[in-house]
């Protein structure tokens, strides 16, 4: 508790630093622009952001290539591949050229960077103690919990976002880490920065029950927008990896974008505010920036007071998610979070204009449908229906709009979990061939077959045989299920110790029973080519240790049993060959290096090599050892390393060498 009070302590400071430094480049930059370059006038909503990128994209490029887009999903790639290790250099980089993007017009929000910061400075903490790697991922998410409890001043909002999010299972003295750091991160943020809520707003209220149906209305066209805001972040972002271009630069390209969209947006009539006078009547510099550049936290709250006009709410549904496609699909460096909340208080202001139009006497006020748009397409878009729900209620203060915040909520995350199955975070991470379900990665699972784990010679039974031959065998194999078969050997049901206990309780008469009076019948069963995951999905909503594994031809002849052992079994061999995977990506990308190549030579009976070491070779200068298959296990090699036969050996060598290292082996 401790070192967690710690981390969310330091995050808190992290993120104090990082707010202020915003504030000042933004407030120079502008400036700046202004004085040095007054003849530009609005074109510097174009120059200010491209330049922001320019300084970004190389630190980005070369010093920490996480922290480019929106940087959770590299803290959730780190919890299932790495075991939270994350590098020192991480949140240094995150927070630099995060500022210089938001601070120079990036449409992104502080909490991805801040999450990112926090996760990577108790990954470090964790690694610097020589931690467990459980302890090390646990202190990964009290980081990420105090980036969001800092940024937002909602602690328990930072506390179910690393629940949710992040780990989905955090019990015992885990969860109270995750809880303790959000409160210290808190602490230090109020210090610093003021306890007033993010958002000051009224106290709205329901104004008639029926109104409750116009909030399930908007859970759905929020669960629209949130799809809609995945996909386009997902599209741009698929774009710019695959444009070949210099990486430091395409940042630059993207802020372009947002500049050409910024400069346009403020000359829409009857859309803006703004005047050429803008810096000579020193108003608010935020004010003087188009609505898609930054955070937009002021317009926001401007949007749950009901204060802004119906048109450009309704154009800002569209725009602020193509700003934030632009700034963040070009590999710029920011947040989502802060977007979406802007993407769903428009929505819902938007909803609020049309539903008072057609429902006067049941419509709430504007404000009211702002504020759990807000929630609904923050939590359609991640996933996170409770970090929504407290998420909005800690920032605007107010717990009267708490059940509208709820159905609107669920019922976005329902709808939208159905038209797009993965959420902002995890899509990025799907396209690298990682799924992050409850905190692992579920995609090892799903490369390993249940034939390739399973039993299948299990101990079965015959439906007919006497219920006193399975209660033997129960008591010699301490075995928690058999199998139950017919005459042609197919799947009958199962038999379990609790139904064996059921058996002895009703005070039958023992030797008089047959095991198909004891049997379950119909059992849940699973394919030999399904995924061992079809096998944990169907076994783990109803507590189930084992599945008959039958014949996908007829669906009845039993070929098998898989249980938990079998499972743990099958995790063991996904990841080694997930590991495979990687080396041979890596050997891929090596054999595309000029005259450079891989090869295996295999130790025959009687070559030159049997039964010396490596340094008494004398291998060629240019040829590097790489590794030793033996007996199916993988050796590094030394030059002490005694060779045998049979021995797989895989070289990195010049072309010109391959000859003369063959002759060695053969």
């Amino acid at each position: 508790m401790g070192v967690a009070a710690l981390v969310g302590a330091a995050t808190g400071l992290a993120a104090v630093f990082f707010i202020n430094l915003i504030a000042l480049i933004q407030t120079e930059f502008y400036t700046q622009a202004g004085r040095f370059l007054p003849f530009i006038g609005n074109f510097s909503y174009v120059l200010v952001p491209v330049v922001g990128a320019l300084l970004a994209g190389p630190l980005i490029a070369y010093f920490a290539a996480e922290a480019k887009g929106h940087g959770v999903p590299e803290v959730m790639q780190a919890i299932v591949l790495q075991g939270g290790r994350i590098r020192a250099r991480v949140p240094v980089v995150k927070i630099i050229a995060s500022a210089l993007c938001i601070g120079t017009g990036g449409s992104a929000g502080r909490e991805g960077p801040i999450v990112q910061a926090g996760a990577a400075m108790g990954s470090a903490l964790g690694q610097w103690l020589g931690l467990s790697e459980e302890r090390i991922k646990n202190l990964v998410s009290c980081g990420a919990s105090a980036g969001i409890a800092a940024t937002f001043n909602a602690p328990l909002a930072g506390v179910a976002f690393a629940t949710e999010v992040l780990m989905t299972e955090l019990h015992g003295r885990l969860f109270a880490n995750v809880v303790i750091s959000a409160v210290f991160a808190s602490i230090v943020s109020r210090t610093f920065l003021g306890a007033r809520p993010a958002f000051t707003v009224p106290s709205y209220t329901m104004r008639s029950p029926w109104d409750m149906v116009l909030y399930l209305v908007l859970g759905l066209v929020a669960a629209l927008v949130g799809v809609m805001m995945i996909r386009m972040l997902d599209y741009f972002e698929t774009i710019f990896d695959n444009w070949s271009f210099p990486l430091p630069l395409k940042p630059a390209v993207g802020a372009l974008l947002l500049g050409v969209l910024g400069l346009a947006y403020i000359y829409l009539p009857g859309v803006s505010y703004y005047s050429t006078k803008s810096y000579e009547l020193n108003m608010p510099l935020m004010e003087n920036m188009p609505h898609v550049f930054g955070a937009g936290f002021t317009f926001i709250e401007r949007v749950l007071q009901g204060h802004v006009s119906f048109l450009l709410i309704f154009l800002l549904i569209f725009l602020k998610p193509l700003a934030t496609s632009f700034t963040l699909g070009s590999g710029n460096s920011g947040g989502v979070f802060a977007p979406a909340l802007f993407t769903g208080a428009v929505c819902g202001g938007a909803f609020g204009y049309i539903a008072n139009q057609l429902f006067p006497g049941i419509a709430g006020s504007i404000g009211a449908y702002a504020l759990v748009g807000m929630a609904a397409v923050f939590a359609s878009a991640a996933r996170a229906p409770l970090t929504a729900m407290l998420i909005v209620f800690e920032m605007s203060n107010d717990y009267s709009m708490i059940l509208p915040l709820m159905v609107s909520g669920i019922v976005a995350t329902a709808v939208a979990s159905a038209l797009c199955p993965e959420s902002i975070y995890t899509i990025k991470l799907v396209k690298r061939g990682i799924h992050f379900v409850q905190g692992r990665d579920m995609d090892i699972m799903q490369g390993v077959k249940v034939e390739e784990v399973m039993n299948d010679e299990p101990i079965k039974f015959n439906l007919n045989q006497p219920f006193t031959n399975i209660y033997a065998v129960f008591q010699e194999t301490n075995f928690h299920g058999f199998p139950i078969v017919s005459e042609k050997d197919e799947l009958y049901g199962i038999v379990t110790l609790e139904d064996m206990t059921k058996a002895m309780l009703q005070k039958h008469k023992i030797s008089e029973l047959a095991i198909k009076d004891v049997a379950s019948k119909d059992p849940i069963t699973v394919f030999p080519d399904e995924p061992v995951w079809a096998a944990i999905q169907r076994m783990s909503p109803r507590d189930l240790s084992r599945l008959p594994v039958v014949s996908r031809q007829d669906g009845k002849t039993l070929i098998g049993l898989i249980s938990r052992s079998d499972i743990i079994r099958a995790y063991e061999v996904g990841i080694m060959r997930k590991q495979k995977e990687t080396y041979a990506s890596e050997r891929m990308a090596l054999r595309n290096v000029g005259d450079v190549k891989f090869i295996e030579l295999l130790v025959k009976n009687g070559s030159r090599a049997e039964g010396k070491t490596l340094a008494q070779l004398h291998l060629p200068q240019a040829a590097n050892v790489v590794s030793v298959e033996r007996n199916g296990t993988v050796l590094i090699p030394h030059g002490d390393t005694k060779i045998y036969a049979g021995d797989l050996f895989t070289f990195l060598c010049r072309n010109k060498n391959v000859d003369e290292l063959q002759n060695f082996f053969t």
